[in-house]
């Protein structure tokens, strides 16, 4: 690969790195010289990781990836059992809390649409999500805060978590739990990419960010026939359409409008002929809630739905309902520290108030067992912007800059409220 520390022949950055805004603080010990001196090293690391994306569970060159650049760093990092994701301590004052900050590493299972240098190599992934710039941030937070380390400025211990498996189930925030990786944190924090707002900008909101989501798939069976006799058996196409038409529509019936429950089909098959009936249907998809106490109700309210329209048909049930994360709830002190954060990094004007979303994330798991936050990074570029989980989605390099900025300053607060 192209090493770290330098910019890719003929590559340029999307756009120049601005200075500090107005209004923001400058990071300890020339922490942001640091920075500037980084910042092409750290466009190439995540151009290389944008080229070489590894699905989730299947991350182990992006971990070795990692380990080697933190040991660079005079780091120790640690490699998860099964070897696709990483932990690193970075060891300030003994005495001192420890706070973690996370990172999901994993690409998706789509065809990188985009014309770019950095464009994937390997058919069918890409980052769609941003889990690159996310994991580069991280590295560069690493880097700075191992030089305050060294100085001996840094009181207390922050833990890089390096997570596979985010977009999947079961959820790779619980192999890192498992692990030990929450042993001794008391905060915890994270960002996602928003292509909805501009670099500089930085989502925030106490309280649910995001809704809780499982994953729900509905066999069929009959014996099959002849498209002429469907009196004489099963016609699961027919209870298929009835099934993916009817059921997302009487659960939101079950349960409170404003619980924002809502259940999609992004699967459905039956048949390989057409005048043959066949014996086998099926459909997957997600059923997302704003609401946790919903969510508790859910699998019971789903099973029961599922059997009364498809009753009718004659046709089998097989239901696979499978848990998957509930929503992320920022804890209120941990948001205040971001908002702090924020505005040293980028002034009043960097601090954006957010809605919920319907999207899901695992950093939930994480907020189960200590306090935390995730914010959202603004990584909008200019024009039209492309949604997160589309095979020609791209973010505004400038945001790992800012995103390294903003969690260096947030470590350090949350180390200094923790005392």
């Amino acid at each position: 690969m192209t090493s770290a520390l330098t910019l890719p022949n003929g590559s340029q950055l999307a756009s120049p790195w601005p200075e500090a805004p107005s209004g923001s603080h400058p990071l300890p010990f020339e922490l942001d010289h640091l920075l500037a001196l980084r910042v092409p090293g750290l466009i190439a690391t995540r151009r290389h990781i944008h080229s070489h994306p590894e699905l989730s569970g299947e991350e182990f060159e992006t971990a070795a990836l990692i380990a080697r650049e933190l040991s660079l760093a005079g780091l120790r990092p640690r490699l998860l059992p099964k070897g696709n994701g990483v932990i690193c301590d970075i060891d300030g004052r003994p005495d001192g809390p420890v706070v973690a900050l996370r990172a999901d590493i994993d690409a998706l299972p789509l065809a990188d649409v985009k014309d770019v240098p950095y464009r994937s190599t390997v058919n069918g992934v890409c980052h769609a999500c941003g889990h690159d710039v996310h994991t580069t941030i991280m590295l560069g937070v690493g880097m700075l805060l191992a030089q305050l380390a060294e100085l001996g400025e840094l009181p207390g211990r922050v833990r890089l978590i390096f997570q596979p498996a985010e977009e999947i189930l079961p959820c790779g925030s619980l192999e890192v739990i498992e692990a030990g990786g929450l042993d001794d944190v008391v905060q915890i924090f994270a960002l996602h990419c928003d292509p909805n707002l501009p670099v500089g900008k930085i989502g925030l909101r106490v309280g649910p960010i995001t809704a809780a989501a499982d994953n729900v798939t509905v066999r069929l069976g009959g014996p099959g026939g002849h498209t002429a006799r469907p009196h004489l058996t099963v016609d699961l196409v027919d209870a298929l359409g009835r099934l993916i038409t009817e059921v997302p529509a009487l659960v939101s019936r079950r349960v409170p409008a404003n619980s924002g429950l809502l259940l999609v089909f992004g699967h459905a098959s039956a048949g390989t002929r057409y005048n043959v009936i066949p014996s086998e249907a099926c459909a997957s998809g997600t059923l997302r809630v704003m609401d946790r106490d919903t969510w508790e109700l859910a699998p019971k309210i789903v099973a029961q739905v599922v059997r009364d329209v498809v009753a009718p048909t004659g046709a089998t049930v097989d239901l696979e309902y499978l848990r998957g994360r509930p929503p992320v709830s920022n804890d209120s002190r941990a948001i205040q520290i971001l908002t702090a954060a924020t505005v040293a990094a980028f002034g009043p004007e960097g601090v954006a108030e957010t809605p919920q979303s319907m999207g899901g994330e695992d950093f939930s798991w994480y907020l189960e067992y200590v306090p935390g936050a995730l914010a959202r990074l603004g990584v909008g570029r200019s024009g039209p912007n492309v949604d997160l989980h589309r095979a020609s989605f791209d973010a505004d390099e400038r945001a790992i800059p800012a995103g390294v900025r903003l969690m260096v300053q947030t470590a350090l607060r949350a180390l200094a409220a923790a005392q």
